[in-house]
């Protein structure tokens, strides 16, 4: 039985990004409705005492949908952070690698998740040493194409529009200053 898990950080810790009142709808209600929904459709399947991976991987309809949301949402909480700082380390060898400066990055990671049509997420994923900027939409995530995703931000409305309303270039603007550098260098494989 999934349960949801608590943010890694106050509630207003983002404020100035995300208010208290979006990360309380976000997290307490969205996400929330989404361990509801996928507990009580694996309850009596084959997928019942699976983990989440497992689900995604190999669920369809209903079931794949609510799991995969779960898993996205958990990720995104974690991509975000109070503590605004550079990437270092192994992810910024990486960065410069593929995108060549952190600024190439950010314009290439903005114009993805800005022309993400409809609701959906935008996500850095890993292969070996590349890193590439894949868009997905609705619940659909990386795992399913056996992609490592270490970053994402969740571009359904109800992940910003209180705050920023049709604004999503400020709002994808503000979350590149929010990221979890450490988070995201811990998916590195």
């Amino acid at each position: 039985m999934f349960t949801i898990n608590a943010l890694p950080y106050d509630k207003n810790a983002l404020s100035g990004f995300l208010s208290e009142n979006t990360l309380s709808f976000h997290h307490d209600k969205h996400l929330q409705t989404y361990v509801d929904n996928t507990n009580n459709l694996a309850k009596g399947t084959p997928f019942e005492g699976e983990d989440l991976t497992t689900i995604i991987k190999k669920a369809t309809g209903g079931l794949f949908n609510n799991a995969a949301q779960v898993f996205n949402h958990e990720f995104y909480f974690k991509c975000l952070s109070a503590d605004v700082k550079a990437p270092n380390g192994r992810v910024k060898e990486l960065l410069l690698k593929n995108f060549e400066t952190l600024e190439n990055f950010e314009s290439e990671f903005s114009k993805a998740a800005v022309s993400n049509f409809g609701s959906g997420w935008t996500w850095l994923v890993q292969t070996g040493d590349t890193l590439k900027i894949v868009n997905t939409s609705n619940a659909q995530n990386p795992l399913t194409e056996d992609l490592n995703p270490i970053l994402c931000v969740d571009v359904w409305e109800h992940a910003y529009y209180l705050d920023y309303q049709n604004r999503r270039a400020d709002y994808i603007k503000a979350f590149l200053s929010h990221i979890n550098w450490d988070f995201v260098e811990s998916n590195l494989k």
